[in-house]
């Protein structure tokens, strides 16, 4: 009898808190070996593992500075080393830092677009190279459409307003990058965006606040973190989806905001 093929391997950035431990839960309770990404939170990833691996699937948490080329350009091989291989990379880590177009600089814009946009290119292009390698060594065989990277947006993308003027614009690029790699890396690896909506509380919200803008949506509700991870386990699954963005935030694109969701 022909051996079961092993569990996919995924990677996910940022998935020591909120929103990355989130995916990374739903995408191990539906069979996926998880590599957990962190950069400061080292307590909080070894919990995410922990409880991936509660679930019954391998999972190692791995660091790495996403602002750092070089830490970017290893990530992948250490989770090769690992685990053996990897099928698809979800690009969730995000700098999140405030300036507008008068505090606007480059140190500012070179510290989100490295983050935020670089090294989310950087680890599709590592997962392209080694699918390549994998199937020119005979390692991978049958229909294309397995491989995957999963960009997170934001559905300010589709409803901009002048806050956090250098996060926008670095995911604006993320996001014209998605359709560039759609194009560039097929057939071997789809490239998909999911783009929430105001998701989870944070600092600058009280929970009163929060629980209010959350409702500012034709359906009455924004995307929950289930509702986004959901999503993004559905791009990773279905093999046909590519160079396009899934918005999941109850229609929150459709509604003008002047200001941004924590600072209204």
């Amino acid at each position: 009898m022909k051996p079961a093929s092993p569990a996919p391997v995924v990677l996910v950035t940022g998935a020591a808190r909120r929103l990355g431990r989130e995916i990374a839960l739903a995408l191990a309770a539906g069979g996926w070996r998880v590599a957990v990404h962190y950069r400061g939170s080292k307590e909080d990833a070894t919990k995410t593992v922990a409880d991936c691996v509660a679930l019954a699937v391998d999972s190692e948490l791995f660091y790495a500075d996403l602002e750092d080329e070089t830490a970017v350009r290893g990530l992948l091989p250490q989770v090769i080393q690992h685990f053996g291989q990897v099928d698809a990379v979800v690009n969730n880590a995000s700098t999140f830092e405030h300036d507008s177009a008068t505090s606007f600089g480059f140190a500012s814009l070179e510290k989100h677009l490295r983050s935020n946009t670089g090294a989310a290119i950087m680890l599709a292009q590592a997962l392209h190279a080694h699918v390549l390698a994998r199937q020119a060594s005979a390692a991978v065989t049958g229909p294309t459409g397995r491989f995957a990277v999963v960009n997170l947006l934001d559905q300010k993308l589709w409803n901009p307003n002048p806050d956090f003027f250098s996060y926008t614009l670095s995911k604006a690029a993320l996001e014209a990058a998605n359709t560039m790699l759609a194009m560039a890396l097929a057939p071997q690896v789809r490239v998909v965006g999911v783009a929430p909506g105001l998701t989870l509380t944070s600092h600058l919200l009280s929970d009163e606040k929060f629980q209010a803008l959350h409702k500012l949506s034709p359906l009455g509700r924004s995307s929950s973190a289930a509702d986004v991870a959901a999503t993004v386990r559905f791009a990773l699954e279905n093999a046909s989806i590519t160079g396009t963005t899934l918005l999941v935030d109850g229609g929150q694109h459709l509604m003008k905001f002047e200001r941004d969701f924590s600072l209204m």
